[in-house]
């Protein structure tokens, strides 16, 4: 088939390449890298720092440092979702958002926290 006008070529390659780049899905996508958290605590009180995370195929490895403060903890992905245990009775659970950020709440849903990769 031909066109009548090259730019129209050019635009529906360009269209067929965004289309299947949106078709890959966003759980398609690693997570392993460095982070910057914000959160807040069960008690309101708000917390910055860093997070290194390693994914190796589902086994989630992922390393806090808040202020004088480390945590350390593992856990499972399952698509977009992420449980870590990290020593506390409930786990942080993140779900992975189509920016590459991971939300999350911890203390049973009384504390949230935002990683920015």
């Amino acid at each position: 088939m031909t066109y009548p006008f090259p730019a129209r070529r050019t635009l529906i390659g360009g269209l067929a390449a965004i289309l299947i780049a949106a078709a890959v899905p966003v759980s398609a996508q690693g997570i392993t890298g460095s982070y910057r958290a914000e959160g807040r605590n069960p008690d309101g009180s708000s917390y910055s720092g860093t997070v290194q995370i390693r994914d190796n195929g589902g086994v989630v490895e992922m390393h806090w440092q808040v202020g004088s403060q480390a945590y350390a903890g593992s856990g499972t992905r399952n698509g977009d979702v992420v449980w870590v245990n990290w020593g506390d009775t409930y786990p942080v659970v993140y779900v992975r958002m189509p920016s590459g950020e991971l939300h999350g709440t911890w203390s049973n849903g009384r504390a949230l926290e935002r990683l920015i990769p």
